[in-house]
């Protein structure tokens, strides 16, 4: 056993009795996702803790102090200044102190716990008429606690400026392990035997405020978004020691917030979206002074690159009602009366257009087209990361601030000083409070750009403060920034700093290299050259191959959000880090570095952190930079199992298309086998739960006849590829789908015995699943170039998709070009004047992940409003089987706990309204969970089949 192992489990001992009971992680794998936040950092920490009462942070911050022990507090773990890392213990707040307390709705406050996301305080004051005013654009992830500790502002903090504003009291503990609650009079004990202890530091801070009254006063407080260093002139005379708002901004590095009381805002009861289009950020920022005068809400500006990014990625219609420009400022107007409202949103628009500078102006009147145009900035960190040339950029700079009618000649000199070091910067961030977000695609790779990275931050600092700006404007400066306060304050004003710090925290251990006695901000940067990793898949995308796609993950945490989109169902059924798409990107980071993980493709820990990824490919869409944690793990899965025994479910689901074949050729008595004790006996050695009845073969007999209906009467114009599923289990499907596509003008010809490859590729057995996918694309790549419709959407993402990235050939990409879904093809390719059968009013929709990821702008729900289905209640996430996920023993659960997310809440209390589910999976899950209601799943060719006489009665 080494010194460090020792003393790792003496702690751990140590905080065991401090604290029974308290979980305590030490493993790389569980520690290896807490070494990252969003910054350039990396710095692993020796132990992860999940703290449940501020009484188990008393019991963590003694035994650490006792061990000399640093401690960093952490919540989202969106930091973009690495204030969120740290060597010693990292304590997690959002996995169980995420509690709101209370909600005083007369007193207009709300008292949270630390790890309380924004979105939750939101959702929860909404049924008041109440808000939270500050609005990170990370608001679905991030929690109060980080947003206390940088001083978080936000898309609206033109009108509710920062998170110091509205912080009424803190409860926190103090470096020597002692409770207190600070408010706008001071500290107070919340145990009464520790007033002695309080009175004392509270002396000592009214003792550095009296001393240093002159700095504070000409130093701080000067400009809307002064955040760097300490906020110190809160605590001056005239403002009344607040000692609350002066810790808040402190980045963990004085006190460690438990909870917190903070105030809110009324909601408003009108609001209108301009959009408007300008040549490039310096003339957006021009006339920002006279858009304040009209009182917006919000001014929020970005420029091409982003949109350019959101485009590709999410397909052209992802943003819609921009105006032509190059940069665009959005200008949100909010009152008490819409007339009031629209009327000065007119009066704004013509004062604009008069000064001269709008390429173009609107305002944007759909609520859907608001919120598409409020993602692509609220997705702006992500998005600018990776763009669509591929190129990457990074923060460091990310946050400088300077009076809003100073921000024009700040990026006039800051755009020279990009080209004078030959870097490019991705422009976006709160134009309306003088707040710049950038992105630089430095080279942190080499020495040689690591130094380049250097100089030009030195010059930014300078360039900031010549503008009378400061370096953060609501990160925090954290690793990125703390060394270059310097250049900003006097020696005196750096002195106050650390003796506040010294007041709070004398021995150092609270988020130490923070504001206070610097690190380096070169040290500790994760991005390192690293040798190119041999895989099968060839990810054409990335740069580096494997290595440049798991850097993709830059952990701005969209996939620790709990609603909107589809990413990350494992995540929002377990609630753990390891669980999320971050924790693994980070894992697989981890283990191309091979530093805490060692063993590489055999890594165990990498391996858990994969078990329950649903390889739902939802990531691949809604994450800000692309990551596709499927390919991913079918990736690990092969090179982890080459040449060795793999679990039994591979064998038995990984190879259904093959054993699916030959069953059919004695379907009815190989289905009351199943059904039987004997049945139940091979599921168990197959690895499959028997807590699922195991779907009944289709007969050969039953292909035929359908195949043999499927013919048109015609000249066909497309291919019906006749997946593997379909032909296994419901061949029905495809003759309702001959009927259907005939009906809409796209007569075709059925293709059967082909398969896509898909349940290798998500088992991890590539070498077969290539062999399959050259077969599939041999016999369609014969120079036939009609549309290959496939009814089945997971085959259809894997045609689609896996094949052109597995095997990396031009035949491979031109049958790709021709793949559509059955939604697709009936919104692309059908007949202008043709018609359904009537449908009904109200549908129940489930989604299929895979179609939801790959096939953007061309979304079942949109194609059943447009045929005339009034209501479609979508469940918008994942149905938990995920092909072979939900069938395996240990995932059965995990797969119940997805559904309960979005599809069962769907299913329970329907009243006669049909339930459509395209994917096979889906609609397995939906005949589980629905058991005896005698509710059936509908493909959506059943519901328009024209042979029908109701919607779904296929024959």
């Amino acid at each position: 056993m080494t010194t460090a192992t020792r003393d790792l489990a003496g702690l751990t001992a140590r905080i065991a009795e401090f604290a029974p009971g308290l979980r305590v992680e030490t493993g790389p794998g569980a520690t290896g996702p807490y070494a990252y936040d969003a910054s350039n950092y990396r710095v692993p920490p020796r132990a992860v803790i999940f703290p449940r009462s501020a009484e188990d942070v008393v019991g963590v911050v003694r035994a650490c102090r006792e061990a000399g022990v640093p401690i960093t507090a952490r919540g989202g773990g969106t930091s973009m200044a690495g204030n969120a890392v740290g060597a010693g213990v990292v304590l997690d707040f959002s996995r169980y102190m995420n509690r709101i307390l209370d909600i005083d709705v007369p007193a207009r406050t709300a008292r949270v716990e630390s790890g309380v996301v924004l979105d939750a305080l939101r959702s929860a004051t909404a049924l008041h008429g109440l808000d939270f005013g500050p609005d990170p654009s990370s608001h679905s992830r991030c929690t109060l606690g980080g947003m206390i500790g940088n001083d978080a502002c936000g898309n609206r903090s033109v009108r509710d400026g920062r998170t110091s504003g509205h912080v009424v009291a803190l409860e926190i503990v103090t470096a020597d392990g002692v409770r207190a609650v600070a408010d706008q009079r001071g500290l107070h004990p919340v145990d009464p035997a520790d007033a002695g202890v309080v009175a004392r530091l509270e002396s000592g801070l009214k003792r550095l405020i009296e001393e240093n009254l002159a700095p504070i006063r000409t130093e701080l407080g000067r400009i809307p978004r002064q955040v760097s260093g300490y906020q110190l002139h809160h605590l001056l005379p005239e403002n009344g020691f607040d000692l609350a708002r002066a810790l808040v901004g402190t980045e963990g590095s004085c006190a460690v917030v438990t909870a917190a009381t903070v105030r809110l805002v009324a909601t408003a009861q009108a609001s209108t979206l301009l959009t408007l289009g300008y040549e490039d950020v310096v003339a957006a920022a021009e006339d920002v002074p006279e858009i304040l005068r009209f009182a917006p809400s919000a001014v929020e500006g970005m420029d091409e690159a982003i949109v350019a990014t959101m485009r590709a990625r999410r397909g052209p219609d992802s943003v819609t009602g921009l105006p032509e420009g190059r940069a665009w400022l959005y200008v949100e107007l909010e009152g008490e009366d819409r007339a009031e409202v629209n009327t000065r949103a007119a009066e704004l628009l013509d004062a604009l257009k008069t000064r001269g500078r709008l390429t173009g102006g609107r305002v944007v009147e759909s609520p859907a087209e608001r919120r598409s145009l409020w993602r692509v900035r609220e997705d702006g960190a992500g998005l600018a990361a990776r763009l669509v040339d591929g190129g990457e950029s990074w923060p460091g700079w990310e946050d400088a601030a300077v009076a809003p009618e100073d921000l024009a000649a700040y990026l006039r000199g800051f755009r020279k000083l990009l080209a004078s070091h030959q870097l490019t910067g991705v422009l976006y961030g709160h134009f309306g409070a003088g707040c710049v977000h950038v992105r630089i695609d430095f080279d942190l790779s080499s020495p040689a750009g690591r130094e380049v990275m250097r100089r030009f931050l030195a010059e930014a600092a300078a360039l900031v403060v010549e503008h009378g700006g400061s370096l953060s404007g609501e990160h925090g400066d954290g690793r990125a920034r703390s060394e270059l306060l310097k250049v900003m304050y006097s020696d005196r004003m750096l002195a106050a700093f650390a003796a506040f710090k010294g007041v709070f925290d004398p021995e150092g251990l609270l988020n130490p290299g923070v504001i206070v006695d610097p690190a380096p901000l070169d040290a500790d940067l994760a991005l390192r050259e690293l040798p190119l990793v041999d895989t099968t898949f060839g990810f054409p995308h990335d740069e580096d191959g494997f290595a440049g796609a798991v850097r993709r993950c830059v952990g701005v945490g969209r996939c620790r959000s709990d609603a909107g989109g589809v990413m990350c169902p494992s995540y929002r059924a377990t609630g753990e880090e390891n669980d999320s798409t971050r924790g693994r990107a980070r894992m697989l980071q981890e283990m191309v570095r091979g530093e805490t993980v060692t063993d590489g493709w055999r890594s165990t820990e990498v391996r858990d952190a994969l078990d329950l990824c649903l390889s739902c490919k939802a990531c691949s869409s809604d994450c800000p930079v692309g990551v596709d944690m499927a390919t991913y793990k079918a990736e690990f899965l092969h090179q982890h199992y080459r040449g060795r025994l793999r679990p039994r479910s591979h064998y038995s689901l990984g190879w259904l298309p093959k054993t699916s074949a030959l069953a059919g050729y004695a379907a009815r008595p190989v289905n009351a086998l199943l059904r039987g004790p004997l049945g139940r006996l091979l599921a168990r050695l197959g690895g499959v739960t028997t807590q699922r009845r195991i779907p009944a073969f289709a007969s050969r007999r039953a292909l035929r006849k359908t195949l043999r209906t499927a013919q048109p009467s015609g000249p066909a114009k497309a291919i019906l590829f006749v997946d593997s599923f379909t032909r296994a289990f419901r061949p029905h499907i495809a003759g309702a789908a001959a009927r259907v596509l005939a009906d809409a003008g796209i007569p075709c010809t059925p293709q059967d015995g082909l398969c896509c490859g898909l349940t290798w590729v998500s088992t991890g057995q590539l070498d077969t699943a290539r062999s399959i996918m050259t077969r599939t694309v041999t016999a369609l790549d014969n120079g036939d170039d009609r549309p290959v419709i496939v009814a089945e959407p997971s085959c259809a993402a894997a045609l689609k998709r896996d094949v052109p990235e597995l095997l990396g050939t031009e035949a491979a990409r031109r049958v790709a070009d021709r793949v559509h879904t059955f939604t697709g093809a009936l919104t692309d390719l059908a007949d202008q004047d043709w018609t359904p059968p009537p449908l009904p009013a109200n549908v129940v929709l489930q989604t299929h992940c895979h179609e939801y990821a790959t096939f953007k702008g061309h979304r079942p729900a949109d194609l059943l409003r447009r045929l005339g289905v009034r209501t479609v209640d979508e469940a918008e996430g994942c149905c938990g089987l995920a092909g072979n996920f939900g069938f395996e023993a240990e995932h059965y659960d995990t797969s119940l706990a997805v559904a309960g997310l979005a599809l069962t809440p769907r299913l329970q209390g329907l009243t006669g309204q049909p339930v459509v589910a395209d994917g096979f999976s889906c609609a397995t899950q939906i005949d589980h969970l629905t058991g005896d209601q005698d509710i059936h799943a509908l493909h959506l060719a059943e519901l328009l089949d024209p042979a029908a006489d109701q919607p779904g009665e296929t024959t």
